[in-house]
């Protein structure tokens, strides 16, 4: 047995609907910009035909459980909401053609990718990294993971609540770039694994929420999320 100068961190996991066993999550890739209409509101407009897929990644230590209530974060006054259809990895890939990505999908969940928006905009717009803006502690929100083993959603309503009213909605056909293109893509890059969570990217209407607000948001066939918002930290 290892002894360790002192404790590790637990492993990040995620619940599965029907099976008592936790899901092991290894990495959080989010990709930038994958509905046309948050990508015109963001002001950095997307042409498929000339464009590739970009992503950042956030640490699993980011990773909070639906139903959660986490603090408003420091350094920021604009923490933004973007909900996300996750796409869960269940198979070793690398270079993995269009056709068959749908052998790395072990399921999916709903996602927040919650953002310090006005440090993610100074970043991006001096050509900086976005971590102080997208790798927030507790920001990476998902609901427990529904097994669908090899299958490839391509539509399904997308939608956000904040206090009960509607803020995003829209629809999985609407996706840029659909899975089998993101995983095809990704996989050229890393050697997907097991664990690996794929955020797929979010609709228009993303927005700001304070300290005692309450977001809920859904995903049709998949299920249902829930963020809470503490006091600032």
């Amino acid at each position: 047995m290892t002894d360790y100068l002192w404790t590790p961190p637990p492993v990040a996991s995620l619940p599965v609907r029907g099976d008592s066993r936790r899901l092991p999550v290894n990495r959080l890739f989010f990709v930038g910009r994958n509905y046309h209409a948050h990508a015109v509101e963001m002001g950095r407009p997307v042409d498929k035909s000339v464009e590739q897929p970009f992503y950042f990644t956030k640490a699993p230590s980011t990773l909070v459980e639906s139903g959660a209530t986490v603090a408003y974060p420091p350094g920021t006054q604009n923490f933004h909401f973007e909900m996300e259809l996750v796409v869960v990895i269940g198979a070793a890939g690398f270079r993995v053609p269009r056709d068959d990505a749908g052998r790395l999908v072990y399921g999916y969940a709903c996602g927040l990718d919650m953002t310090r928006r006005d440090l993610q905009l100074v970043a991006r717009d001096k050509g900086r990294p976005w971590d102080l803006g997208k790798d927030v502690e507790q920001s990476s929100v998902c609901s427990e993971v529904v097994p669908m083993a090899g299958t490839v959603l391509s539509q399904g309503e997308i939608a956000l609540q904040v206090n009960g009213e509607t803020k995003q909605k829209s629809d999985l056909d609407k996706l840029i770039w659909n899975i089998p293109e993101l995983i095809e893509d990704l996989s050229k890059y890393y050697h997907l694994q097991p664990g690996d969570l794929i955020y797929t990217g979010t609709p228009e209407g993303v927005g700001p929420v304070q300290s005692g607000d309450r977001i809920t948001g859904n995903v049709q066939g998949v299920g249902e999320i829930a963020l809470s918002i503490g006091p600032a930290a």
